[in-house]
Protein backbone atom coordinates (compact mmCIF):
# COMPACT_ATOMS: atom_id res chain seq x y z
CA UNK A 1 0.00 0.00 0.00
CA UNK A 2 1.44 3.29 -0.96
CA UNK A 3 1.31 6.24 1.30
CA UNK A 4 -1.69 8.32 0.28
CA UNK A 5 -4.36 10.60 1.68
CA UNK A 6 -6.46 13.12 -0.06
CA UNK A 7 -7.75 16.19 1.58
CA UNK A 8 -11.45 16.20 1.47
CA UNK A 9 -11.84 19.81 2.75
CA UNK A 10 -11.71 22.03 -0.35
CA UNK A 11 -10.91 25.72 -0.39
CA UNK A 12 -12.83 28.25 -2.38
CA UNK A 13 -11.18 30.66 -4.83
CA UNK A 14 -12.72 33.48 -6.72
CA UNK A 15 -11.79 34.44 -10.25
CA UNK A 16 -12.15 37.76 -12.01
CA UNK A 17 -13.32 37.87 -15.61
CA UNK A 18 -10.47 37.74 -18.12
CA UNK A 19 -10.56 40.88 -20.20
CA UNK A 20 -8.16 41.99 -22.89
CA UNK A 21 -7.84 45.29 -24.67
CA UNK A 22 -8.72 45.31 -28.38
CA UNK A 23 -5.76 44.58 -30.64
CA UNK A 24 -4.66 47.64 -32.54
CA UNK A 25 -3.50 47.28 -36.14
CA UNK A 26 0.00 48.79 -36.59
CA UNK A 27 0.09 52.05 -38.48
CA UNK A 28 3.19 51.08 -40.44
CA UNK A 29 3.04 48.29 -42.92
CA UNK A 30 5.69 45.60 -42.91
CA UNK A 31 9.06 46.47 -44.46
CA UNK A 32 8.73 43.35 -46.56
CA UNK A 33 6.10 45.03 -48.72
CA UNK A 34 8.90 46.89 -50.52
CA UNK A 35 10.02 43.57 -51.93
CA UNK A 36 6.77 43.50 -53.89
CA UNK A 37 6.63 44.46 -57.58
CA UNK A 38 3.99 47.10 -56.84
CA UNK A 39 4.99 50.79 -56.70
CA UNK A 40 5.67 51.55 -53.06
CA UNK A 41 3.17 54.45 -52.82
CA UNK A 42 0.52 53.34 -55.29
CA UNK A 43 -1.94 52.41 -52.57
CA UNK A 44 -1.22 55.34 -50.29
CA UNK A 45 -4.70 56.94 -50.62
CA UNK A 46 -6.45 53.66 -50.15
CA UNK A 47 -4.26 52.78 -47.16
CA UNK A 48 -4.83 56.19 -45.56
CA UNK A 49 -8.59 55.85 -45.95
CA UNK A 50 -8.54 52.36 -44.53
CA UNK A 51 -6.38 53.46 -41.62
CA UNK A 52 -8.78 56.31 -40.86
CA UNK A 53 -11.78 54.00 -40.73
CA UNK A 54 -9.83 51.48 -38.76
CA UNK A 55 -8.98 54.07 -36.09
CA UNK A 56 -12.62 54.99 -35.88
CA UNK A 57 -13.69 51.36 -35.47
CA UNK A 58 -10.97 50.66 -32.93
CA UNK A 59 -11.92 53.68 -30.88
CA UNK A 60 -15.55 52.61 -31.01
CA UNK A 61 -14.65 49.07 -29.94
CA UNK A 62 -12.54 50.37 -27.08
CA UNK A 63 -15.45 52.52 -25.88
CA UNK A 64 -17.82 49.56 -25.99
CA UNK A 65 -15.36 47.39 -24.06
CA UNK A 66 -14.91 50.07 -21.42
CA UNK A 67 -18.68 50.37 -21.08
CA UNK A 68 -18.92 46.58 -20.68
CA UNK A 69 -16.32 46.67 -17.94
CA UNK A 70 -18.31 49.23 -16.01
CA UNK A 71 -21.71 47.59 -16.35
CA UNK A 72 -20.97 43.85 -16.08
CA UNK A 73 -20.83 42.74 -12.41
CA UNK A 74 -18.49 39.94 -11.38
CA UNK A 75 -19.94 37.21 -9.15
CA UNK A 76 -17.98 34.37 -7.51
CA UNK A 77 -18.85 30.83 -8.66
CA UNK A 78 -21.20 28.88 -6.43
CA UNK A 79 -19.80 26.03 -4.38
CA UNK A 80 -20.50 22.56 -5.72
CA UNK A 81 -22.78 20.21 -3.85
CA UNK A 82 -19.83 18.07 -2.74
CA UNK A 83 -18.00 21.13 -1.43
CA UNK A 84 -21.04 22.13 0.60
CA UNK A 85 -21.24 18.65 2.09
CA UNK A 86 -17.57 18.86 3.05
CA UNK A 87 -18.10 22.23 4.71
CA UNK A 88 -21.00 20.78 6.68
CA UNK A 89 -18.93 17.81 7.88
CA UNK A 90 -16.08 20.10 8.95
CA UNK A 91 -18.42 22.38 10.88
CA UNK A 92 -20.19 19.40 12.46
CA UNK A 93 -17.05 18.39 14.37
CA UNK A 94 -17.51 21.42 16.63
CA UNK A 95 -20.82 19.94 17.84
CA UNK A 96 -19.70 16.32 18.34
CA UNK A 97 -18.64 16.85 21.96
CA UNK A 98 -22.15 18.01 22.85
CA UNK A 99 -24.31 16.06 20.38
CA UNK A 100 -22.14 13.04 19.58
CA UNK A 101 -21.47 11.56 16.15
CA UNK A 102 -25.02 12.18 15.12
CA UNK A 103 -27.34 13.68 12.55
CA UNK A 104 -28.13 16.44 15.07
CA UNK A 105 -24.47 17.50 15.06
CA UNK A 106 -24.51 17.58 11.27
CA UNK A 107 -27.64 19.73 11.15
CA UNK A 108 -26.03 22.14 13.60
CA UNK A 109 -22.93 22.21 11.41
CA UNK A 110 -25.00 22.99 8.33
CA UNK A 111 -26.55 25.97 10.07
CA UNK A 112 -23.10 27.21 11.08
CA UNK A 113 -22.00 27.46 7.44
CA UNK A 114 -25.33 28.84 6.19
CA UNK A 115 -26.26 25.69 4.28
CA UNK A 116 -29.76 24.27 4.32
CA UNK A 117 -30.00 21.42 6.87
CA UNK A 118 -31.78 19.39 4.18
CA UNK A 119 -28.36 18.64 2.71
CA UNK A 120 -27.74 16.25 5.61
CA UNK A 121 -30.43 13.97 4.22
CA UNK A 122 -28.41 13.57 1.02
CA UNK A 123 -25.20 12.47 2.79
CA UNK A 124 -24.95 8.65 2.66
CA UNK A 125 -24.54 6.83 6.01
CA UNK A 126 -24.67 10.17 7.83
CA UNK A 127 -23.01 9.37 11.20
CA UNK A 128 -20.50 7.03 9.57
CA UNK A 129 -19.63 9.72 7.01
CA UNK A 130 -18.85 12.11 9.87
CA UNK A 131 -16.57 9.61 11.63
CA UNK A 132 -14.83 8.74 8.36
CA UNK A 133 -14.33 12.41 7.54
CA UNK A 134 -12.67 12.89 10.93
CA UNK A 135 -10.40 9.89 10.35
CA UNK A 136 -9.32 11.20 6.94
CA UNK A 137 -8.62 14.66 8.33
CA UNK A 138 -6.52 13.23 11.17
CA UNK A 139 -4.49 11.15 8.72
CA UNK A 140 -3.82 14.18 6.54
CA UNK A 141 -2.85 16.23 9.57
CA UNK A 142 -0.42 13.51 10.66
CA UNK A 143 1.16 13.43 7.19
CA UNK A 144 1.55 17.21 7.29
CA UNK A 145 3.26 16.96 10.68
CA UNK A 146 5.65 14.33 9.34
CA UNK A 147 6.46 16.27 6.17
CA UNK A 148 7.11 19.48 8.12
CA UNK A 149 9.32 17.58 10.61
CA UNK A 150 7.15 18.86 13.43
CA UNK A 151 7.54 15.52 15.21
CA UNK A 152 11.34 15.56 14.84
CA UNK A 153 11.66 11.87 14.02
CA UNK A 154 15.04 11.95 12.26
CA UNK A 155 17.22 11.22 15.29
CA UNK A 156 14.96 8.55 16.79
CA UNK A 157 15.15 4.79 16.40
CA UNK A 158 12.24 2.89 14.84
CA UNK A 159 10.53 1.98 18.13
CA UNK A 160 10.68 5.59 19.37
CA UNK A 161 9.28 6.83 16.08
CA UNK A 162 6.35 4.41 16.24
CA UNK A 163 5.53 5.45 19.82
CA UNK A 164 5.70 9.14 18.94
CA UNK A 165 3.56 8.72 15.81
CA UNK A 166 0.86 6.75 17.62
CA UNK A 167 0.80 9.27 20.45
CA UNK A 168 0.49 12.20 18.02
CA UNK A 169 -2.41 10.52 16.23
CA UNK A 170 -4.29 9.56 19.39
CA UNK A 171 -3.91 13.06 20.81
CA UNK A 172 -6.02 14.31 17.89
CA UNK A 173 -9.05 12.44 19.17
CA UNK A 174 -8.48 13.35 22.83
CA UNK A 175 -11.03 16.23 22.66
CA UNK A 176 -13.68 13.70 21.54
CA UNK A 177 -12.76 10.97 24.03
CA UNK A 178 -16.12 11.04 25.79
CA UNK A 179 -17.85 10.30 22.47
CA UNK A 180 -15.25 7.95 21.00
CA UNK A 181 -16.96 4.71 22.15
CA UNK A 182 -19.85 5.78 19.92
CA UNK A 183 -17.44 6.32 17.01
CA UNK A 184 -15.99 2.81 17.51
CA UNK A 185 -19.50 1.39 17.59
CA UNK A 186 -20.34 3.15 14.30
CA UNK A 187 -17.13 1.90 12.68
CA UNK A 188 -17.88 -1.68 13.75
CA UNK A 189 -21.28 -1.79 12.03
CA UNK A 190 -21.35 -4.22 9.07
CA UNK A 191 -22.06 -1.46 6.53
CA UNK A 192 -19.10 0.60 7.76
CA UNK A 193 -16.45 -1.91 8.77
CA UNK A 194 -14.92 -2.17 5.29
CA UNK A 195 -14.18 1.56 5.10
CA UNK A 196 -13.02 1.57 8.72
CA UNK A 197 -10.57 -1.25 8.03
CA UNK A 198 -9.15 0.56 4.99
CA UNK A 199 -8.70 3.80 6.92
CA UNK A 200 -6.88 2.03 9.75
CA UNK A 201 -4.72 0.15 7.27
CA UNK A 202 -3.71 3.45 5.65
CA UNK A 203 -2.92 4.88 9.10
CA UNK A 204 -0.74 1.91 10.06
CA UNK A 205 0.99 2.08 6.68
CA UNK A 206 1.83 5.72 7.39
CA UNK A 207 3.24 4.77 10.80
CA UNK A 208 5.55 2.19 9.23
CA UNK A 209 6.50 4.43 6.32
CA UNK A 210 7.43 7.33 8.60
CA UNK A 211 9.39 5.06 10.94
CA UNK A 212 11.55 3.81 8.03
CA UNK A 213 10.80 0.28 9.15
CA UNK A 214 9.08 -1.03 6.03
CA UNK A 215 10.17 -4.66 5.90
CA UNK A 216 9.22 -7.05 3.10
CA UNK A 217 7.32 -10.28 2.53
CA UNK A 218 5.93 -11.91 5.67
CA UNK A 219 7.88 -9.43 7.78
CA UNK A 220 5.97 -6.56 6.09
CA UNK A 221 2.59 -7.95 7.15
CA UNK A 222 3.81 -8.99 10.58
CA UNK A 223 5.11 -5.53 11.43
CA UNK A 224 1.88 -3.89 10.33
CA UNK A 225 -0.15 -6.36 12.35
CA UNK A 226 1.91 -5.57 15.43
CA UNK A 227 1.81 -1.79 14.95
CA UNK A 228 -1.94 -1.90 14.22
CA UNK A 229 -2.49 -3.96 17.37
CA UNK A 230 -0.46 -1.52 19.48
CA UNK A 231 -2.45 1.41 18.12
CA UNK A 232 -5.84 -0.22 18.70
CA UNK A 233 -5.14 -1.51 22.21
CA UNK A 234 -3.74 1.89 23.23
CA UNK A 235 -6.85 3.50 21.75
CA UNK A 236 -9.06 1.25 23.89
CA UNK A 237 -6.94 1.87 27.01
CA UNK A 238 -7.25 5.60 26.46
CA UNK A 239 -11.04 5.39 26.84
CA UNK A 240 -10.74 4.43 30.50
CA UNK A 241 -7.75 6.61 31.38
CA UNK A 242 -8.55 9.35 33.90
CA UNK A 243 -4.97 10.47 34.45
CA UNK A 244 -3.81 14.01 33.70
CA UNK A 245 -3.23 14.52 29.96
CA UNK A 246 -3.58 10.74 29.49
CA UNK A 247 -0.18 10.14 31.07
CA UNK A 248 -1.07 6.54 31.93
CA UNK A 249 -1.99 5.90 28.31
CA UNK A 250 1.42 7.03 27.07
CA UNK A 251 3.14 4.82 29.65
CA UNK A 252 1.02 1.91 28.44
CA UNK A 253 1.91 2.74 24.84
CA UNK A 254 5.65 2.87 25.51
CA UNK A 255 5.54 -0.49 27.27
CA UNK A 256 3.70 -2.13 24.36
CA UNK A 257 6.16 -0.69 21.84
CA UNK A 258 9.13 -1.78 23.93
CA UNK A 259 7.78 -5.31 24.14
CA UNK A 260 7.15 -5.48 20.41
CA UNK A 261 10.59 -4.17 19.44
CA UNK A 262 12.56 -6.13 22.03
CA UNK A 263 15.40 -7.62 20.00
CA UNK A 264 15.67 -10.57 22.41
CA UNK A 265 12.27 -11.91 21.36
CA UNK A 266 12.25 -14.68 18.81
CA UNK A 267 10.13 -14.53 15.68
CA UNK A 268 7.66 -17.00 17.22
CA UNK A 269 7.30 -14.91 20.39
CA UNK A 270 6.52 -11.84 18.32
CA UNK A 271 3.94 -13.86 16.41
CA UNK A 272 2.28 -14.93 19.66
CA UNK A 273 2.35 -11.32 20.82
CA UNK A 274 0.57 -10.17 17.65
CA UNK A 275 -2.09 -12.88 18.04
CA UNK A 276 -2.65 -11.94 21.68
CA UNK A 277 -2.99 -8.27 20.79
CA UNK A 278 -5.49 -9.14 18.05
CA UNK A 279 -7.55 -11.29 20.40
CA UNK A 280 -7.59 -8.55 23.03
CA UNK A 281 -8.64 -5.98 20.47
CA UNK A 282 -11.49 -8.17 19.22
CA UNK A 283 -12.99 -8.67 22.67
CA UNK A 284 -12.59 -5.00 23.56
CA UNK A 285 -14.28 -3.80 20.39
CA UNK A 286 -17.08 -6.29 20.90
CA UNK A 287 -17.66 -4.89 24.39
CA UNK A 288 -17.78 -1.30 23.21
CA UNK A 289 -20.02 -2.22 20.27
CA UNK A 290 -22.53 -3.71 22.66
CA UNK A 291 -22.32 -0.75 25.02
CA UNK A 292 -22.43 1.91 22.29
CA UNK A 293 -23.19 5.46 23.28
Amino acid sequence: MHRSAAKRLLHYSFFCANRTSPIRTPLHSSPLRFLSSEPPFSDFNTRTSTTHHHHHDTSHTHTDTSRTRRTTPTTPPRATYEEEQTRVLAASLHHVIRLGWSEAAMIAGARDVAVSPSIVGAIPRKEAALVEYFMDECLQKLIDMIDSDELQLKDLVASERIAKLIKARLQMQAPYISKWPQALSIQAQPSNISTSFKQRAMLVDEFCHASNDEGSGVDWYLKRSIVGGIYSTTEIYMLTDNSTDFDDTWVFLNERVRDAFDLKKTFQEVKYFAEAVGAGLGSSLQGFTKKGC
